[in-house]
């Protein structure tokens, strides 16, 4: 159902219209942008604006073919175009707002500051579901991150880094290192509304440290370290993965000083070709896929609760087993936005 390019839709008949605009209210609240609505439905991106406009004031009974007369709409088709672009393409700070994060209070204040209408959090919440926001966990950047490293690393580095690997025979890998503790906490669990559920855990706080590599093909590798992982820990753990290795290993980690040291640039030195060792750009962890390791080991450990470090391992280990034994659950990891460059 389309129209004359850039069209209003007032040359069109009612009945067509009343679709047109349930269809492109219902497709922006399911994530379209309005622009990619307007386009596909060959009207101005400022009528697809007033329809959500009047959607927001009236419901549905705003969409139908015979306009109801009632209360002046809450914002206008301008207004939430603004909204929308402000929201997507700025963060708060550079609205000079405190906080880092698009909260319904801050978006109601930069409404109010740019237009001088106060909305209450309940209506500011109806326009960015209406607009096809929802709130979602962020992914966090560090600021010294450089956007032109890390292009150079997926465009160039990295493709030049595969066509060594199919030129040897190597088997690239990424490694990290993280920890997990017993105070880690993740999952809900069932309770009648209104009271929240309380889980007894122990009170006492213990911890690991754990080393894992992944590979594209489905390879997964672990160590896990009860003390603190130094070079020399490193190393063993570069050791366990060459042992009955058939073929070379390029190591793909990041610029921590434990992969930099000298012990451990002795040691790779020492394996005649066996062993290379590459650094991923400076403040870049989303770009090794070995990071989504964490986040299915961790939550599958803080479902338990175990009383004390024995426990801890044995529940760490027993996920870390699991996961040796589910290579597409490893392949997975390399189909995340941002490692696809990685993959086969």
């Amino acid at each position: 159902m389309k129209c004359k390019r850039d069209s209003d839709g007032r040359e069109i008949d009612h009945h067509t219209l009343q679709v047109m605009r349930q269809q492109a209210v219902k497709a922006v609240k399911n994530g379209q942008t309005a622009t990619s609505v307007a386009a596909a439905m060959g009207v101005n991106i400022r009528t697809v604006f007033r329809w959500l406009a009047d959607f927001a004031t009236g419901g549905q009974n705003a969409l139908l073919a015979k306009k109801i007369t009632g209360r002046p709409p809450l914002v206008t088709p301008d207004e939430m175009r603004w909204i929308a672009e402000t929201v997507r393409d700025k963060t708060p700070w550079q609205m000079k707002l405190e906080f880092g994060l698009w909260t319904l209070s801050l978006i109601g204040e930069v409404i109010y500051r740019q237009f001088g209408k106060r909305l209450t959090a309940p209506s500011v919440g109806r326009i960015m579901r209406l607009l096809g926001f929802t709130p979602q966990k962020p992914l966090y950047r560090a600021w010294q991150q450089d956007p032109v490293l890390v292009e150079k690393w997926q465009a160039a580095e990295f493709p030049a880094l595969k066509a060594e690997a199919k030129r040897t025979g190597a088997v690239i890998y990424f490694a990290d290192e993280a920890g997990v503790r017993s105070d880690f906490h993740a999952g809900t669990t069932w309770a009648p509304v209104g009271r929240p559920p309380t889980v007894k855990t122990t009170g006492r706080r213990y911890g690991l440290n754990l080393i894992s590599a992944v590979s594209a093909r489905g390879d997964f590798r672990f160590m896990v370290q009860e003390g603190n992982v130094t070079a020399e820990v490193f190393i063993e753990f570069l050791k366990r993965l060459l042992r009955g290795a058939e073929q070379p290993i390029i190591l793909v980690v990041d610029g921590h000083p434990i992969h930099k040291a000298k012990s451990v640039k002795t040691f790779v030195e020492q394996q005649q070709g066996q062993l290379q060792l590459v650094f991923l750009p400076p403040y870049a962890p989303q770009l090794n896929p070995d990071e989504q390791v964490w986040g299915y080991i961790k939550p599958r450990a803080a479902k338990q609760m175990p009383e004390n470090k024995i426990e801890l391992k044995k529940l760490v280990q027993s996920a870390m087993h699991r996961l040796q034994k589910l290579p597409h659950v490893v392949k997975s990891f390399f189909r995340h936005p941002d490692c696809l460059y990685a993959g086969e």
